[in-house]
């Protein structure tokens, strides 16, 4: 019995010990007390009467003093903190100067902090990641490279910007967006050759960016010269980019004459003889001289909602109005913008938004200007060719040559391949032409009603080829599964289900230059078109009806005079010859998902 209580006494002391040492340090005293209280008096109770306590007490006593001298020398601590550091330092007591000590050769092992332990794991995953080969990331535009901060509104000066990498975003007519990382040095005529590249679309130079703000309901088309990276750092938090077609971004340079009538320059009313449109311009890019462009404008009061109809002038120095009819007195002018901290915008909810009398307004908007409606100036134009020629003029006034310079680079850019877009197919306007191949060589058809009969021949010839297939077999083109009825879907200039409002809303934005079309099924008759078509900065709509013949079914768009097989061959034949329409149909409305 005594030996069995001894053995059970030396395994709870041998436990005791072992628990002490992993987590805190007592003195001998504590030990003691503990275990006479805690192991001692539960095996008492285990003994017969006849044993000797004072002799089991002693030997107790000396076998714990052997097993607390091995432990080492006495420290004084007190437990880790949450965080992995002590509350005080350790203070271990000097070892021993005897070199026959037992004891010289121990070290007592001291806490490992946390912290310590997670950087030889950051280490040792390092040396295990610099021997494995670099993966690329397959989907870069998920994340923000650490040399690519994201630009955010305000991010950066006003002035020019910085070097590196930035991240921007691009929105397609479709709501849908494309992060791109550009340099802080691209311009805007830069990535649109990029986004021309990444999106597989045919590079005609048309392309543009566009600054967008759906709250103010204003928006303008950026300069090719720009800097991106410079103009998202002054755009609110609310301004977006789009990418978009802009046929009449250098039209001006092409047909001066429909851009500034007579009337609204001041030097052609002081001139009183014809002025050549190479003159015109002449005088607009030069420094020395100085047109000025004079009318009528609806104007919005600050801090009202009423607009007020005055007498404007547009000068280099800036935009001035009257304050006594149509007096040039410079005690009866009042400046009203600037033209060199300041952008022109189209405003695209005139009516709705801003209560304008018509809907041709713009705005001039300053650069430093965060939104605030006091500091807009809004304008209204009584028709689309005043408000063009206001909006353009600003821009010559603003840019002057650089203008020019733009306009021509992509004429020099033909003989060089460009950087960003891949060399593809370019049809020239002037290649549109009716050709004759009957004879041993072809020749141009210069006689338009020879070339109406030509096209009829070639009518004849493709009804003729479809009586053909027909007979072997296949569908008729009025059948809903035919070839002839479903092949215009793919087409850029076929636009789908969409309302006369919308297509009038997509000739505006893309430029309202003559020839500038697309087709659309007719809301009235399901089983029609409608060919929206922009003439004369104004859009007409022709109706574009099936018609049978013979058993066949074909699309004519003048009452059954000139049929056609499918759409594809009606948009071909009136992009080479005029016929009923008021112009042939030169640049279609394009959109494109990025």
């Amino acid at each position: 019995m005594r030996t069995g209580s001894l053995w059970c006494l030396s395994i709870c002391c041998s436990s005791f010990h072992y628990t002490s040492s992993s987590c805190c340090y007592f003195t001998g005293a504590h030990v003691r007390l503990m275990l006479t209280h805690r192991f001692v008096l539960p095996y008492l109770c285990l003994l017969e009467d006849d044993v000797d306590l004072e002799a089991l007490v002693n030997e107790m006593d000396s076998s714990l003093e052997s097993l607390y001298s091995c432990s080492g020398p006495q420290t004084e601590s007190t437990p880790l903190l949450h965080n992995g550091q002590t509350s005080t330092h350790i203070s271990p007591e000097p070892p021993s100067s005897s070199s026959d000590s037992p004891q010289t050769g121990l070290r007592r092992s001291q806490p490992m902090h946390i912290n310590a332990v997670r950087r030889l794991q950051e280490q040792e995953q390092q040396l295990r990641t610099s021997s494995l080969p670099a993966i690329p990331n397959p989907f870069p535009e998920l994340c923000s490279p650490a040399s690519s901060p994201v630009l955010s509104p305000g991010s950066l000066p006003p002035g020019e910007p910085s070097s590196g990498k930035y991240i921007v975003k691009i929105f397609s007519e479709d709501g849908m967006g494309k992060v791109v990382e550009i340099p802080a040095n691209m311009t805007a005529r830069d990535l649109c050759q990029l986004l021309v590249y990444k999106s597989h679309c045919v590079d005609d130079n048309s392309w543009a960016l566009v600054e967008h703000h759906p709250l103010l309901g204003l928006e303008r088309c950026l300069e090719d010269h720009e800097l991106v990276v410079q103009v998202q750092a002054s755009m609110n938090s609310d301004g977006r980019f789009l990418f978009r077609k802009n046929y009449a971004k250098y039209e001006f340079f092409r047909n001066p004459l429909t851009f500034f009538p007579e009337h609204m320059v001041a030097w052609c009313q002081e001139s009183n003889h014809a002025i050549l449109p190479s003159q015109l311009l002449q005088n607009f890019l030069a420094t020395k001289s100085c047109p000025e462009i004079q009318g009528h404008l609806y104007m919005k009061e600050v801090g009202r909602k009423s607009w007020k109809k005055v007498y404007m002038f547009l000068r280099r120095s800036g935009l001035y109005c009257s304050t006594k009819g149509t007096s040039k007195e410079p005690r009866h002018l009042q400046l009203l913008a600037d033209l060199e901290d300041s952008n022109i915008f189209t405003v695209i909810t005139g009516k709705k938004q801003h209560g304008a009398p018509t809907d041709y307004g713009f705005c001039i908007k300053p650069n430093k200007s965060r939104g605030d409606m006091k500091e807009l100036r809004m304008l209204c134009a009584e028709d689309e060719q005043s408000r063009s020629c206001w909006m353009t003029a600003f821009r010559i006034f603003k840019y002057g040559i650089v203008l020019y310079q733009n306009y021509k680079i992509p004429q020099q850019r033909k003989t060089l391949l460009s950087h960003f877009s891949a060399p593809v197919r370019s049809v020239s306007e002037n290649s549109l032409v009716a050709m004759d191949f009957s004879g041993r060589i072809g020749r141009v058809i210069d006689n338009p009603v020879e070339a109406q009969s030509a096209a009829m021949e070639e009518g004849h010839a493709w009804r003729k080829r479809t009586q053909r297939m027909n007979i072997l077999g296949s569908h008729s083109p009025l059948h809903h599964s035919s070839l002839s009825s479903v092949i215009h879907i793919a087409q850029l200039w076929f636009h789908g289900r969409i309302t006369r409002e919308e297509s009038h809303r997509i000739i505006h934005q893309q430029g309202q230059v003559d020839g500038l079309f697309l087709l659309r099924v007719s809301q009235s008759n399901p089983k029609a078109f409608v060919l929206t078509l922009c003439h004369h900065q104004k859009i007409k709509h022709f109706q574009i009806l099936p018609c049978e013949e013979d058993g066949q079914g074909f699309f004519s768009l003048d009452d059954g005079a000139t049929k056609f097989t499918d759409l594809i061959q009606l948009v071909e034949f009136y992009q080479l010859n005029r016929g009923v329409l008021p112009c042939k149909l030169k640049h279609p409305c394009t959109v494109v998902a990025l």
